[in-house]
């Protein structure tokens, strides 16, 4: 029987709610304590799961003697805690975004090159059973050649409140959150992202960041690519990805997913939805198995730090817009009239 990781799960907030899950389902790791700074999130998952509870995760560190652990805090204390991780020898799979920024980003990446213990950014959407598959036949040719690439996130979330929406925590809004599991999902699928250009839209929330943003990429192969983000409305897709190819479409839904070339009378179905458990206990796995030389990391570091530095540069790009205003002949005469 092969020995199960010992991990130690940092946060206690919702997204630890899902590891947990995924973690009960794991054959590969094991929870053996859980750290949060509020005593009562922390005594109430380790009730739940059956471990240790800690109020610091230096004493988790200590008291379990982890070998590695899922760091679930908001962006803004990444740096500081994977960096005490690393510098002990720990392993450390980080939630994205990885850091608020390239800086904080490298510090981290070099806390890791220093390390006997390695470090990713979790990043699920990699792992749905669904996208792997789309990969795959995107890869192979199927479709043909891609032409262009849309991804869309939005739903009607409130986010006053929420250190998600508290810049000087998360990074930004809507853009570094969701936009962090876009910019990811793009950079699978098509390789690295040569050029950008984003727009804001009307803010709706009474935040101080953006909660609707429509962002415009181009592939270093120069495939095209739009991504939608919405805190404030739904657009009600029953497809979070599209890839329209010059031979074929697909399409990689939350329900379903489906393919159809040029020519077919009808769509092929490839898969049966999304399923988050199913996709963090796949990155955990994966994780673990990586570490043990056993297979290839899904994520590297390299991939880690260009989600962020193509976030950054998303933000550059979002401030820096300019339109340009659309004169007609008519109204140039009717003016001038």
């Amino acid at each position: 029987m092969t020995t199960k990781m010992r991990m130690g799960l940092i946060g206690a907030g919702g997204i630890a709610q899902t590891y947990v899950q995924a973690l009960a389902q794991s054959i590969t790791a094991e929870v053996v304590g859980v750290a949060d700074v509020r005593k009562d999130a922390a005594h109430a998952m380790g009730e739940r799961i059956g471990c240790s509870a800690f109020t610091s995760f230096q004493q988790m560190v200590e008291r379990t003697g982890c070998s590695a652990a899922i760091v679930c805090t908001p962006p803004d204390t990444h740096p500081e805690i994977c960096c005490s991780l690393l510098d002990q020898g720990l392993h450390v799979l980080c939630e994205k975004p990885l850091a608020i920024g390239p800086e904080e980003a490298m510090t981290m990446v070099a806390a890791a090159e220093r390390s006997t213990g390695q470090l990713t950014m979790a990043s699920k959407f990699r792992f749905a059973r669904d996208v792997v598959e789309a990969k795959s036949i995107v890869a192979s040719g199927l479709i043909g050649d891609v032409v262009l690439f849309e991804n869309a996130f939005t739903s009607r979330v409130e986010m006053k409140n929420r250190w998600n929406s508290d810049p000087l925590i998360s990074g930004g809004g809507v853009l570094v959150d969701n936009g962090t599991h876009s910019v990811d999902i793009l950079r699978y699928f098509l390789g690295p992202l040569a050029e950008i250009q984003v727009v804001e839209g009307r803010r709706v929330q009474d935040i101080p960041v953006e909660d609707t943003v429509r962002v415009f990429v181009k592939s270093a192969g120069g495939v095209m690519g739009s991504i939608d983000l919405s805190w404030s409305l739904n657009k009600e897709l029953p497809y979070y990805i599209s890839v329209y190819g010059s031979g074929g479409t697909l399409h990689v839904g939350w329900r379903e997913s489906k393919f159809r070339r040029a020519g077919d009378s009808g769509w092929t179905t490839f898969g049966t939805g999304y399923d988050k458990v199913q996709a963090f206990r796949s990155q955990i796995d994966n994780f673990v198995r990586s570490l043990n030389g056993q297979e290839a990391p899904m994520i590297t570091l390299a991939d880690a730090l260009a989600s962020v530095e193509v976030i950054d540069a998303a933000y550059d790009a979002m401030w820096r817009t300019a339109w340009v205003p659309i004169v007609s002949d008519l109204s140039r005469s009717l003016a001038a009239a």
